[in-house]
Order: C-alpha cells, then structure tokens, then sequence
C-alpha cells in the first residue's frame, strides 16, 4: 500500500469511530473508522490521507496526497497522487494528476486527469487556408 514517511503530525481516525462533518488537517490523516464530511488539507504538497481497508468517507476530498484502500463516497480532487489499492471503492469523480490503481480497485465515476499547476495545455493550431476550404472539403489533417 503506502510508501510515505512519517516525520510530521499524525491524526488517527480509529476503527468504531464515526465524525460527523469536516476534517481540516495538515501532514498526515489515518482513517480506519468513519467519517460523514468533507477531508480538506492545506496545499502543502505532503499532506497526505490514507483510508484503510476498514475505513469509509461520505463527502468530498481535497488532499494532495490521497491513498484508498476503503470506502469513499465522493469526489476526490487529489493535486498530487492518489493511489486505489486493491480494496478500495470510490463512488465519485477522481481528480489527479499522478495515479497509482492496483488490479481490483473500483470506481463509480470518473478518472479525470488535471495537469500540474502552471503547466500549459498543448493547443494544436492549423494554418489558415484561403476561403475555408480545406476544411469543408476534409483536407484538415495536422501539419508539421
């Protein structure tokens, strides 16, 4: 599963515990229990949440580092990485920009690649050609 190093602030959603409503953190966030809300981090680029096997979110993640092995009932807007291990269940849209996903993991959504920030979308642009006709008649393939 994760490959990540603790050196900072670890939080530890326990198994048999349910939160009700939003979670804001910085460094890193366990969850092995549930919890009914919206996982929210900072923009520091190693925030990091982990849902275990045992653990389920309802409610939309906004983490830079996200690794799933549970439930999530969501979207999940990872800036970084998210990783789907082989038990994980995501109901939602997933939003990334590295993406690890092991053989047996789902999701109910889609997997909708966001380039880093600053990166610019390549355009490919045609020449102009007189009177559009190029286009009309088929003749608009790429040029290099």
């Amino acid at each position: 599963m994760a490959r990540i190093k603790v050196d900072q602030g670890v939080t530890l959603i326990a198994p048999n515990t349910e939160v009700v409503g939003d979670i804001r953190f910085k460094d890193q966030l366990y969850v092995n229990g549930r919890v009914d809300g919206n996982l929210l981090a900072g923009e520091e680029e190693s925030a990091t949440v982990i849902i275990s096997d045992a653990g389920s979110v309802k409610g939309e993640i906004r983490v830079p580092n996200v690794v799933i092995n549970g439930e999530v009932e969501g979207d999940v807007y990872a800036s970084t990485r998210v990783e789907l291990a082989a038990r994980a269940r995501v109901k939602g849209n997933v939003y990334y920009q590295l993406i690890e996903m092991q053989l047996g993991a789902m999701v109910d959504g889609q997997l909708l690649h966001e380039p880093a920030p600053g990166a610019s979308a390549q355009v490919h642009a045609f020449p102009a050609e007189s009177g559009d006709a190029a286009r009309k008649d088929g003749r608009n393939a790429e040029r290099g």
